[in-house]
C-alpha cells in the first residue's frame, strides 16, 4: 500500500476526528512525530524541516484529547491500547509504515505501537522517555519514583486544571522550573489551556489505572534510537539504561549533555540528526 498523493490533513477512528499536520514531499518516506504532554504537534515545528529538507514527508498529529474532534469523556477512553490504535490508523492512513518518533508520552505511545504492530513501523526513534517496562522498572527501584510525583497529582480531578486556570500560577511556574522557555509557557496556554485540551492531555495519565498488564514486557523488534538528555528534570537514566534489554533489534543510545526534558524545542537540531541517522540506517 502506498501513501496517499494528497495531503493528509485529518483522519476517524470509531469517530474520532484527528488533526494531522502533512509536510514534505509528498512522495517521500512518511516520519510519523508524536508529541507528549502538555504540547501539540506544533512542538515539532522547528525539527520538521530539516526532516522534509532530507526528501521525508512529516505526518504530526495532535493526538487524543488535543484534537476538537477526538475528546471522548471518559478515563478510560485514554488507556494507552486506544491511543496506540489511533497512531496505527494513522499509519495504516499514510501507507502503512512509516517511521515512528515521539516525545514525552508520544515516546511511550511510540515504543508501544513499535512492539505491538513492527509490521507497521519501519524505525523507532524515542525522545525522553524510556520504554514503559524500563520506566515501570526504574520507578519501583530507583529515583525514578520521585521524579514522577506530578503523575500522582495529575490524578486528581479538577485541581490540576485549577492550578493552571491562572497565567503564572503553579502550573505555569512548574513548566518554567523543568526548563520551559517564556514563549514555551505561552504557546502552552494557548495551544492547550486556551485550546481546551488541558483535560484531554491530563487525562492520559488519569487513564493509567485502565492499562492492560498484558502489555508489560513486550520486546521491540525494530532498528530503534533512544534520545535522553542529561539536564531532564522527569526522567532519570536508570530507566534509560534499561532500554537496551528491551529492543531485540539494532540499537543505539544518543544522551544530550547540557539539556532539558523539551528537546523538540530546544535542541531540534540534534532532535533531527537523531532520527535521521536511524531512518537512513534502515
Amino acid at each position: 500500500m502506498s501513501a496517499p498523493t494528497h495531503r493528509i490533513e485529518s483522519f476517524t477512528r470509531d469517530g474520532l476526528r484527528f488533526d494531522v499536520s502533512d509536510r514534505g514531499p509528498i512522495d517521500g518516506d512518511v516520519i510519523v512525530l508524536l508529541h507528549g504532554f502538555p504540547e501539540r504537534a506544533s512542538c515539532w515545528d522547528s525539527v520538521v524541516p530539516t526532516l522534509n529538507a532530507q526528501g521525508y514527508r512529516t505526518l504530526a498529529p495532535d493526538q487524543r484529547g488535543y484534537s476538537p474532534g477526538a475528546r471522548p469523556p471518559r478515563r478510560r477512553d485514554y488507556a494507552s491500547g486506544e491511543l496506540v490504535d489511533d497512531i496505527a490508523e494513522l499509519i495504516t492512513v499514510a501507507g502503512g509504515r512509516a517511521h515512528v518518533v515521539g516525545h514525552d508520552w508520544g515516546a511511550n505511545i511510540a515504543w508501544s505501537i513499535a512492539a505491538d504492530r513492527p509490521d507497521l513501523v519501519r524505525t523507532l526513534t524515542a525522545l525522553s522517555v524510556p520504554h514503559p517496562t524500563a520506566f515501570i522498572r526504574a520507578a519501583t527501584r530507583t529515583r525514578q519514583g520521585l521524579k514522577s510525583w506530578y503523575m500522582v497529582f495529575f490524578q486528581t480531578p479538577r485541581v490540576p486544571e485549577a492550578s493552571a486556570a491562572r497565567p503564572g500560577g503553579r502550573m505555569d511556574r512548574s513548566l518554567r522550573a523543568a526548563g520551559m522557555t517564556a514563549s514555551d509557557v505561552e504557546r502552552f496556554r494557548a495551544e492547550i489551556v486556551d485550546y481546551g485540551a488541558l483535560t484531554g492531555g491530563l487525562n492520559w495519565y488519569r487513564a493509567l489505572p485502565f492499562t492492560d498488564r498484558k502489555r508489560f514486557g513486550r520486546r521491540v523488534t525494530v532498528p530503534t534510537t533512544m534520545v535522553w538528555s542529561d539536564g531532564d528534570s522527569f526522567i532519570d537514566r536508570a530507566g534509560v539504561e534499561g532500554c537496551a534489554d528491551l529492543v531485540r533489534a539494532p540499537y543505539e543510545l544518543v544522551v544530550l549533555e547540557g539539556v532539558n526534558h523539551w528537546i523538540p524545542t530546544q535542541a531540534a537540531d540534534a532532535a533531527a540528526d537523531a532520527i535521521l541517522a536511524r531512518a537512513l540506517s534502515a
